[in-house]
């Protein structure tokens, strides 16, 4: 093998790291993934019967207020113009979220000025003034009262979690907002929207390179393939984006994380919801929300199927080693595993530890992307630099 920098995972870390060293340092770049396609948890595919775009690994909506990030991600894509804006469904009504005046003056039947729902906030909230709460559950009422706690944050965040909130710690939410006007977008970054030609058609031209080389379906860790840790560690520079606990064979024990089931329903209509994404806040519905496709591309609607739609509803659970990791737990248990793992990784020749998994952190899409320009630069443009010959 020729490589001079061989990237484990085809995700948006490892696909900016190779664009970059391909581009900055004429490099060789080798690409290695587990799964049988690029993009990570971000790729999508285009569902035949419907002409929606499916989001494998749910919903992805990208968002920045990082003028660098933009400016990258807008070589490789345009973008629609898709605001996000959510909805959820509680005791048989529609609202909006996040928590605004609409939502508020909706849900106490009143017609509050921006002041007065202020007032109304901070009075429901001052039933635990004086504390410091250590549990999730007082923490959110001390934050935006019982009321609005109870019917929007409590039950879902149960199910997200699979505890009741009294039981998990307050660090989970550090703040809840509530806008006092009736703005729903969703998101408060600069830009956002949806790549116009979908998420793998901007991570293809990524990467649409001669000097950069993909092999998928192959496990980083099987010895009886080229490829694999064992004979490339030490050897040639390597980014790994990768479970940190998987890299080290579990030695030191299993960072816990969350993952998430989809059920597809069909419905024989064009649009089942009206938005792109629904919540559920009530306890005797098990899904935590549903996607409906179709809805983020509006700008698409005469190229879907106008009698059909497909949404995915989202249960989430506790991972195991054979489920696609997705959020990290984050107990004090598992940071100070993962300070371990990370001492150790410091340690390993020539190896880069980036993304979500090799980092035990949850980013968006503009995080990741911002961490591996950050990443190139400042540890494997120096790795490249050092290699002989170079």
């Amino acid at each position: 093998m020729n490589a001079h920098l061989v990237i484990v995972g085809a995700g948006l870390f490892g696909l900016t790291i190779a664009q970059q060293a391909a581009e900055k340092a004429g490099a060789d770049v080798q690409i290695v993934d587990v799964r049988q396609h690029i993009g990570g948890n971000a790729y999508s595919y285009m569902d035949e019967e419907t002409g929606a775009e499916i989001h494998k690994y749910g919903a992805h909506l990208f968002h920045t207020s990082n003028p660098l990030v933009w400016t990258y991600v807008n070589r490789f894509t345009s973008f629609t113009n898709y605001v996000h804006r959510v909805y959820t469904t509680h005791d048989g009504e529609v609202y909006p979220l996040p928590i605004n005046l609409g939502t508020i003056n909706q849900f106490f039947h009143a017609h509050y000025t921006p002041a007065q729902a202020r007032e109304l906030i901070a009075r429901q909230a001052g039933e635990l003034a004086g504390t410091d709460p250590q549990n999730l559950n007082d923490k959110g009422i001390s934050l935006i009262g019982r009321p609005l706690y109870e019917a929007f944050i409590k039950n879902y965040t149960a199910k997200q979690w699979q505890t009741n909130p009294s039981d998990l710690p307050s660090g989970i939410i550090t703040r809840l907002p509530v806008r006092f006007t009736y703005d729903n977008r969703y998101f408060k970054d600069t830009w956002e929207g949806l790549p116009t030609g979908g998420y793998t058609a901007w991570m293809k031209r990524m990467i649409d390179d001669p000097r950069i080389h993909v092999t998928l379906g192959t496990d980083f860790f099987d010895d009886s393939q080229p490829l694999n840790k064992n004979r490339l560690v030490g050897k040639v520079p390597v980014v790994y984006t990768g479970p940190i606990d998987r890299y080290f064979d579990y030695a030191l024990g299993e960072l816990k994380w969350r993952t998430v089931d989809f059920t597809e329903v069909r419905y024989d209509e064009g649009d089942h919801f009206g938005c792109p994404v629904m919540n559920y806040a009530d306890p005797d519905t098990p899904y935590t929300r549903a996607i409906e496709f179709k809805n983020f591309n509006p700008e698409r609607r005469d190229s879907q199927n106008p009698d059909r739609t497909v949404v995915w509803k989202e249960r989430s659970r506790f991972a195991t080693r054979l489920d696609e990791p997705y959020y990290p737990v984050n107990t004090v248990q598992d940071k100070t595993l993962y300070h371990a793992y990370a001492s150790r990784a410091h340690q390993e020749p020539g190896v880069v530890f980036g993304g979500r998994l090799g980092t035990y952190a949850y980013y968006d899409m503009h995080q990741v992307i911002s961490s591996a320009l950050h990443a190139y630069e400042h540890q494997v443009a120096p790795l490249l630099a050092a290699e002989p010959g170079r």
